[in-house]
């Protein structure tokens, strides 16, 4: 008996080209968003966008969120990117600034003004195209949909001139720090006697036992915890970055007693009072009634040896990492300011230098003050953003 050869054709979707098209558009958002999608997820929508319900948002979108959602962060943002897209909403206008600043990320601020700035005589900008994602002027793909939260992490504090977003950036700084400073005070030293078990380390020293735990790793709260001290440059050429700053130092320093602050221009402030208010606006009017003359010049050297003569012994221990937030423009006697970075560096455990300038394109050390603080620096960082600022734990975990 003879066999028949059946040639079986595959059924082709009722959805037409431009709904692929779409689909494949909308795909490509998902991947630049870190959704991870291939072609089985892009083979079930088009089924999906071929049925009765395609037509209908409410219904589309929680049959494409259980579709191409696989963990709670592409759930959490997943409803934003899918208005911005097929229904067109929390779409921003073109963003123009001058070039020789870092771009802001597409969504945070709508602005238009004078290009001169561009050498070029062209401004850096975005616009909408067909499918909904954002492309710049060289034809290169934006993100598009990302959450509020991550846009404002990346925007530089120099772009945040609305005042809602700079009032979101404040919220957001001062939850950042609240969170650093929860994990950083909860944190336990491996010893061989404590009061609970450290699993992982249990697990890695008993390989040698074929798994079994022969011989146990227990874990207990360090005896000196880390103590973190930050002196903030408040100058003028620093403004646009202080202010974010202050609600950093403030979400630290709020029932945190284990840290100081302090903000210095031409002399030395200590504001650790001011910020110890639970009321973040009225902490910032105290603080603001302190530093009369804030805005001006800047002299490092002076500060630096007033805080190593009146409040070093007090503020530092053995655990202590001193952070400095400045660019490093110094209007004192540069062979001041390294002696005093050198006698700092001699009672602290670490310290670390934040210049928001680092985060600017083509940066370089040219400033005589930072050259000269640089050798006694452990950790030079940039702090332009939020994104910066949480970088800054897994280094003070290891103080």
């Amino acid at each position: 008996m003879l066999a028949r050869r059946i040639k079986i054709e595959p059924e082709p979707h009722a959805a037409g080209a431009g709904a692929r098209r779409r689909l494949s558009a909308f795909a490509r958002v998902l991947r630049d968003n870190g959704f991870i999608t291939g072609l089985a997820e892009i083979g079930d929508a088009l089924t999906i966008l071929s049925g009765p319900d395609a037509a209908l948002p409410s219904r589309l979108r929680p049959a494409m969120r259980a579709l191409f959602c696989s963990n709670r962060g592409d759930w959490e943002k997943f409803d934003e990117i899918f208005d911005a897209f097929w229904l067109g909403h929390g779409v921003k206008s073109a963003a123009r600034h001058s070039g020789h600043l870092q771009k802001n990320p597409p969504g945070l601020q709508s602005k238009t003004g004078d290009t001169s700035g561009n050498p070029d005589g062209v401004p850096d900008r975005t616009e909408r195209r067909d499918g909904g994602t954002e492309v710049d002027s060289s034809g290169t793909g934006k993100r598009e949909g990302a959450s509020r939260a991550e846009l404002l992490a990346k925007a530089d504090f120099r772009y945040i001139a609305d005042a809602g977003d700079l009032a979101e950036a404040h919220e957001v700084a001062a939850r950042l720090a609240k969170a650093m400073r929860a994990r950083l005070t909860r944190r336990e030293q491996a010893r061989c006697a404590g009061r609970r078990i450290d699993l992982r380390r249990t697990i890695h020293k008993n390989i040698a036992h074929g798994g079994t735990p022969m011989e146990l790793v227990w874990r207990r709260r360090k005896n000196k915890p880390l103590r973190l001290v930050v002196l903030l440059d408040a100058s003028g050429s620093m403004s646009m970055y202080s202010a974010v700053f202050l609600r950093f130092m403030h979400g630290i320093l709020d029932t945190f007693r284990e840290a100081d602050a302090f903000v210095f221009h031409t002399r030395l402030i200590h504001i650790s009072p001011a910020l110890r208010e639970r009321d973040a606006a009225r902490a910032m009017e105290r603080m603001s009634l302190m530093a009369q003359g804030i805005g001006g010049g800047t002299r490092i050297g002076e500060s630096l040896a007033t805080f190593n003569r009146w409040h070093a012994r007090r503020a530092i221990h053995s655990r202590t990492c001193v952070m400095i937030v400045s660019d490093g423009y110094d209007t004192g006697p540069v062979e001041q300011l390294g002696r005093e970075m050198a006698a700092l560096r001699r009672r602290c455990r670490r310290i670390a230098w934040l210049n928001p300038m680092i985060g600017w394109r083509d940066y370089a050390t040219e400033a005589a003050g930072m050259k000269a603080a640089l050798p006694y620096v452990d950790l030079f960082a940039p702090a332009h953003n939020l994104e910066s600022l949480q970088a800054l734990e897994p280094y003070l975990a290891r103080i």
